[in-house]
């Protein structure tokens, strides 16, 4: 496999206030996103050679990329538009990335926007599969609901035990998003109230899992050896990888619910990348895809951030908690930032860009010196995985 490392560098990346923004559309929240990237970056909507527009409902705003186009007024430049489920962001992201390392242009956008709260959707049944037949009565709870309780028995949980175990995920993330202005969600909750909230998909109950939210996020790429032309700290891309299963491997005999070969995947293509061999102890930060408490568990393992069965010491020692050995999602995550699918991959970038920049919103969730961080998103069906990992100091 071939390698871009080092050669793109991140000069410039916005994100919207998340939520349930009533009083904006697509345009609106794309504006808001591009705009905070362009001054950030340093340039202008004419300065952009190409465009890579992530979203998965916009028919509603606009066919094809015309949202990005109409929005932000870009004229005679390619604006390619994708649609790979939760990786959308992503997706646009290593577009623009490959678009820069192939030398076909210097300056690129990736943007993505989503208006999930105007689909009328309520959110806890979003997720159902596409197929009539093979995924008749799916949810999205229902699923990730089989996760844990599966996960539970190859422990030697006991329900008690493993709701409480992911329950502490959901404290620790609404505990960060706290501490993010851009989240959508502001309150903490304690363990008690978690355990006590009603039940969704049994043992997932409503504070396991992410409600639906509004947003954008915007990235400014440009070659790695001009980047500092803009900016004195660019951020560079050390690696990423991509994986996508086919068939719905949940529905094979051999699946067990604990293993997915497209995270595995995803992960082993970016470390190889970037180098990395021992992501538990190279890692500084990461933002992974928590769209339920019990998925945030599978990827610290499936990611190798812990052992098998390991991540129920290391939740239970807060090893993933702000001030432990890898913070995970420490502006909130999906739980709490919020989960507008097209952005959502550019905006967990967008934390990992701002932390190893040292230029968070909020000091209080600085990680102290990070050098590499990890952004992800996983979706489907079928099952799709993006992995980015991001330094501040090119090698």
């Amino acid at each position: 496999m071939g390698s871009i490392k080092d050669k793109v560098a991140i000069i410039g990346m916005g994100c919207s206030q998340f939520g349930e923004r009533w009083d904006t559309g697509m345009s609106d929240l794309a504006i808001e996103a591009s705009s905070e990237a362009f001054a950030d970056a340093g340039v202008g909507p004419d300065d952009i050679e190409a465009c890579f527009f992530s979203t998965v409902y916009a028919p509603m705003g606009g066919l094809g990329a015309s949202p990005a186009a109409d929005a932000l007024k870009l004229r005679d430049i390619p604006i390619i538009r994708n649609e790979n489920w939760c990786t959308s962001g992503h997706i646009a992201l290593f577009e623009a990335c490959m678009a820069v390392a192939s030398g076909m242009y210097d300056v690129v956008m990736a943007l993505g926007v989503e208006k999930l709260k105007d689909t009328g959707y309520a959110g806890l049944g979003m997720g159902r599969g596409m197929n009539p037949v093979l995924e008749a009565r799916r949810t999205a709870p229902g699923s990730f609901a089989l996760i844990a309780k599966r996960y539970f028995e190859r422990y030697g949980l006991s329900n008690e035990e493993g709701k409480e175990l992911i329950g502490r995920i959901a404290v620790k993330n609404h505990d960060n998003g706290s501490r993010t202005p851009k989240a959508h969600f502001h309150n903490k909750v304690p363990l008690e109230k978690v355990l006590k909230a009603p039940v969704i998909a049994w043992p997932l109950g409503l504070f396991d899992c992410c409600g639906n939210s509004d947003g954008a996020a915007c990235a400014i790429v440009t070659r790695a050896d001009m980047a500092k032309n803009f900016r004195d700290d660019p951020i560079y891309l050390k690696g990423m990888g991509v994986a996508m299963d086919s068939t719905m491997p949940h529905i094979r005999p051999e699946f067990d619910w604990i293993h997915f070969g497209a995270l595995m995947n995803s992960s082993k293509k970016a470390y190889e990348m970037a180098g990395i061999t021992n992501p538990r102890e190279e890692l500084d930060v990461a933002e992974v895809h928590d769209c339920f408490t019990i998925t945030e568990l599978a990827i610290y393992e499936n990611f190798g951030f812990s052992a098998p069965g390991g991540a129920i010491e290391d939740i239970r020692s807060g090893f993933f908690e702000i001030g432990g050995g890898l913070p995970v999602n420490i502006d909130g995550g999906l739980k709490c930032f919020g989960h507008p699918i097209g952005a959502s991959g550019l905006r967990m970038t967008y934390e990992i860009y701002k932390q190893l920049q040292q230029k968070v919103d909020n000091p209080e969730r600085q990680v102290k010196n990070p050098r590499r961080g990890l952004s992800h998103t996983f979706g489907g069906p079928p099952q799709i995985s993006a992995v980015a990992i991001l330094g501040n100091e090119r090698g």
